[in-house]
């Protein structure tokens, strides 16, 4: 979530003496973004049963908000260059905060969906602005250092928090305050900028490339749709239809990137094959992620009985797996190279997915979820630490905030497109199962159809592996504490 370095013109002459409170208001506002796509997975249940929501509906809650946020992540980066961090950091702040209230009083699933959808729209353009005004306030030396290690600790627990406070606020509330705390913190967002946080932007002739956001956008999103509505057949006409059409799009935004002077997504960035490849393998990331905390809350909560607290803690095992082997990683990248880490990370969380594929309508957690978890962490940690030096090595310096975006953006849309087929997949396992009607056979028919989708992010993460070992070869140099400056380390 990164823009393009501010010239020189427009950095500070001298330190801001607000800085620090700056910061604190800059790290709550990645808090807000990072929390928010893992604060609703564990209030769905309940959203589901209130709003009447189908099986499809639920997924898009989580869909409209990822895909708007990737989708539009580049174009919020550019918008908040051009017109103003602070002030697009404040409309993004109002914005974000106006569609959660919407979302916490929503008396329908597309009431909903629609505000979830608004939210990942202002979130492109808050995000973005918060990490510019970042490099803009801390520009050089050891504070930029101690400031980036903050935001990234923040955006490293925010999707653990994001999973705690959902199962506080879904138990001992309801589960519309997962949105509704969000004016908490568009408060104190707008209150700490007005206050704190001075404005800047790229001065010179600068243009917004629309029609590539266009056709990136709407590509993406018929794409989605068209797996989402695979559920009815692959055969389908619609299916087909919107597929195909997802595609011409995308392949029209190539087109478009290639022909326009300032491009929303420079081609040069994706054209070297390590780097390439490190995209990909960031969207596997995603999809695993995404899909398989969502249906795992499920299992958790319907299956197993959970409160959505006590789920929401027992998520927590592959947060703190991740967080406690990321620094082995760091420090076996130098030595090992991210070639070797980023083949064998998707592999042992394939060995963990695998694991929970065996999971039961009335089996235990310590037994059945608890160990998976802990594997598919560990897994993870490998990938997330090279997969950002392999993304930004060897890029130019007026590249670095295209490229940076790129891998949040990765994560953001492979998640939203993995969630739609694992939707797909888990639909067809659960028609399969042909449940006779009893709460015992209802049970296992949800759990065969969240085994299927842990079995699909499985296959999902080898085929990862086989990218990392095909497209990485050679020797691969490591990006420089700048560049990684501007992407924090965090999963979800």
């Amino acid at each position: 979530m990164s823009v393009p370095l501010p010239s020189q013109a427009s950095l500070p002459s001298a330190p801001d003496p607000r800085r620090w409170w700056a910061l604190a208001v800059i790290a709550l506002t990645q808090l807000v973004v990072v929390l928010d796509a893992t604060i609703v997975n564990v209030a769905l249940p309940q959203a589901q049963l209130e709003l009447e929501l189908s099986d499809t509906e639920r997924q898009w809650v989580i869909t409209a908000y990822v895909l708007a946020f990737g989708a539009l992540l580049l174009l919020g980066g550019r918008v908040a260059d051009y017109w103003g961090r602070k002030r697009s950091y404040m409309v993004g702040m109002l914005g974000f905060g106006a569609a959660s209230v919407w979302g916490g009083l929503a008396q329908s699933g597309t009431e909903l969906i629609v505000a979830r959808g608004l939210q990942g729209v202002f979130a492109a353009l808050l995000a973005p602005a918060a990490l510019a005004l970042l490099t803009v306030t801390f520009p050089a030396g050891r504070e930029r250092g101690t400031a980036f290690a903050v935001f990234g600790t923040v955006a490293g627990t925010g999707a653990a928090v994001g999973l705690a406070l959902g199962g506080v606020l879904t138990e001992y509330a309801d589960w519309r305050w997962c949105l509704l705390v969000n004016i908490v913190f568009a408060v104190v967002g707008l209150i700490g900028a007005l206050l704190f946080v001075s404005e800047s932007r790229v001065e010179g002739d600068n243009r917004y490339d629309i029609w590539g956001t266009l056709a990136v956008t709407l590509g993406l999103a018929a794409l989605v749709y068209g797996f989402t509505l695979a559920e009815s057949g692959w055969t389908e006409p619609d299916t087909i239809g919107f597929l195909a059409a997802g595609l011409v799009l995308l392949v029209v935004f190539v087109w478009i990137e290639s022909r326009v002077a300032q491009p929303l997504l420079p081609l040069r960035v994706v054209r070297d094959r390590a780097r390439a490849g490190a995209f990909l393998i960031q969207a596997a990331i995603g999809a695993v992620y995404i899909g398989m905390t969502l249906y795992l809350m499920f299992h958790l909560q319907i299956v197993l009985g959970l409160s959505p607290l006590l789920a929401g803690l027992a998520s927590l095992a592959m947060t703190f797996a991740t967080m406690i082997t990321a620094p082995v990683a760091a420090r076996l990248l130098p030595t090992r190279g991210p070639r070797v880490l980023m083949t064998g990370g998707p592999l042992i969380a394939a060995a963990g997915m695998l694991w929970l594929t065996f999971v039961t309508a009335d089996g235990s957690y310590w037994t059945e979820v608890f160990g998976g978890l802990v594997v598919v962490g560990i897994g993870i940690a490998f990938v997330i630490i090279p997969v950002q030096n392999v993304a930004l090595a060897g890029v130019g310096h007026h590249d670095a905030g295209a490229a940076s975006a790129l891998v949040n953006s990765a994560m953001q849309i492979g998640g939203c497109v993995g969630l739609s087929v694992f939707t797909t997949i888990y639909l067809g396992a659960v028609e399969r199962s042909a449940p006779d009607g009893s709460g015992r056979a209802t049970a296992t028919a949800l759990t065969e159809g969240y085994s299927a989708v842990f079995l699909a992010t499985a296959v999902t993460l080898v085929v990862a592996a086989v990218v990392a070992a095909t497209m990485l070869r050679g020797p691969r140099s490591v990006a420089t504490p700048e560049q990684l400056a501007e992407v924090p380390v965090h999963v979800g």
